[in-house]
């Protein structure tokens, strides 16, 4: 069993850290460019990131759909089911495209930066909005080769094209002196690159095991309706980082710099810990296809061990560069100083993400995605008062950074750990139909 998991958990580490680390760069090349691009990137990102954050879908939903399948015995009906999701991802995709490139100056608007914040933050998310399509198409195409339990073949492609993408933005950063619009214009460009290398892909794999590579129209529609609930778990997601978000803005544009550099940090924890997750996604969904219970309760408790310790070492090892981290990205020993005590909150929050991490993967690979639904709603409901109460307090500067992230890392993470923890002592989440 740990054979399995590591065999799947390694390159899917990998493949999810190239994109946090690629997040690094860019808020790094963008931040000494001055602080008014940095904050103005955290806006961006923080739009960008929920738009494609609400169809991760694409992927969750298809990764244990293929595995389920693949564990039955049925390969070529999983890279079917795959391609479908493929199509899907290309349809949605482009309606949000056009969609988020016409609605870029009402989106920032809704952050209520300053005029010189919201100019940057439109250059950047216009551009991004039209690597929207590649976005989605690699995220479809990811979950197919997941549940195929193939995860070094998405590690080669994210890890070259966020590769690319670091020294295309350096180019069109520095080079010729684009600004922002160059980080955006670099990460559209490699984005597109990406989805030409999955094509080869499963255009192989599906020549391999005899797949079709047209859409299929019940197929489509199938994955648009399996994928419902997890748009609906993420979703609420999404309202906590956006609100989060919110409030950091509203303490003032240097609170707002800062905490774009935590966060960046707990993306890069979040999916170094998600490797695990994905793992159990891969080996829950074929082991429930296969009907061995005895082996879906192995991932179960080993996957849930190794996230704990997992997440301890993540939190050394920030909380032991928390004083660098900040000069790193921004080179202002001010800012640098203001979102320490916030990393550390983050440091010691690591255990319970891991254990949080791993058990939303167990769910994923069993197909409850109704029950995670309906946590995300209860999550908020603890959530919310307590971000309207640092909202009404307003303490800013190092302090309200530090009790926001006691807020995120502390008080929404442990929410999660407890729905999530009730629901696995049920063996209800084992029965849900594929």
């Amino acid at each position: 069993m740990n054979r399995d998991i590591l065999r799947l958990a390694v390159p899917a580490l990998g493949a999810l850290i190239a994109e946090p680390l690629f997040l690094i760069i860019d808020s790094a090349l963008v931040g000494h460019l001055g602080v008014v691009p940095l904050a103005a990137l955290g806006v961006a990102s923080a739009i960008l990131q929920t738009i494609v954050g609400l169809m991760v879908f694409l992927a969750y939903s298809t990764t244990p759909a293929v595995a389920r399948r693949f564990g039955a015995g049925d390969p070529t009906r999983a890279v079917s089911v795959g391609i479908d999701g493929m199509w899907l991802a290309l349809g949605l995709g482009a309606l949000l495209a056009l969609a988020g490139y016409l609605g870029t100056p009402a989106l920032v608007g809704m952050f209520g930066a300053g005029a010189d914040v919201a100019a940057d933050a439109e250059a950047y998310l216009g551009i991004s909005m039209w690597g929207l399509p590649a976005m989605l198409i690699v995220f479809a195409a990811t979950g197919l080769l997941r549940g195929m339990q193939d995860t070094v073949t998405p590690l080669w492609i994210a890890g070259t094209g966020f590769a690319a993408n670091a020294l295309l933005n350096w180019a069109f950063i520095y080079g010729l002196g684009w600004g922002i619009s160059g980080s955006a214009a670099g990460t559209v460009v490699a984005q597109w690159a990406m989805v030409g290398a999955y094509v080869v892909v499963v255009g192989r794999l599906a020549h391999r095991h005899r797949a079709s590579v047209r859409p299929q129209r019940e197929g489509v529609r199938g994955s648009a309706r399996s994928g419902v609930w997890m748009f609906l778990r993420t979703v609420s997601l999404r309202l906590a980082l956006l609100s989060t978000v919110a409030v950091a803005t509203a303490f003032g544009t240097h609170e707002l710099a800062g905490w774009q550099v935590a966060f960046t940090m707990f993306s890069t924890a979040a999916f170094a810990l998600d490797a695990l997750a994905i793992a159990a996604q891969a080996l829950i969904g074929k082991g429930l296809g296969s009907g061995s219970t005895s082996e879906v309760r192995r991932v179960l408790r080993r996957t849930l061990a190794w996230g704990a310790w997992f997440g301890v070492i993540v939190g050394v090892v920030i909380g032991g560069l928390s004083a660098w981290i900040g000069l790193v990205f921004t080179g202002d020993a001010a800012v640098a100083a203001m979102v320490q005590p916030a990393l550390i909150v983050l440091a010691v929050a690591q255990p319970i993400c891991g254990i949080v991490f791993v058990l939303d993967g167990v769910l994923i690979g069993a197909n409850d995605a109704r029950y995670l639904a309906i946590a995300g709603g209860l999550n908020l409901v603890v959530y919310v008062p307590v971000l309207i109460g640092l909202w009404l307090w307003h303490p800013g500067g190092a302090a309200g950074l530090a009790w926001l992230a006691v807020a995120f890392f502390g008080v929404y993470m442990l929410a999660r750990l407890v729905t999530l923890g009730w629901r696995i002592r049920r063996p209800a989440w084992m029965t849900q139909p594929a």
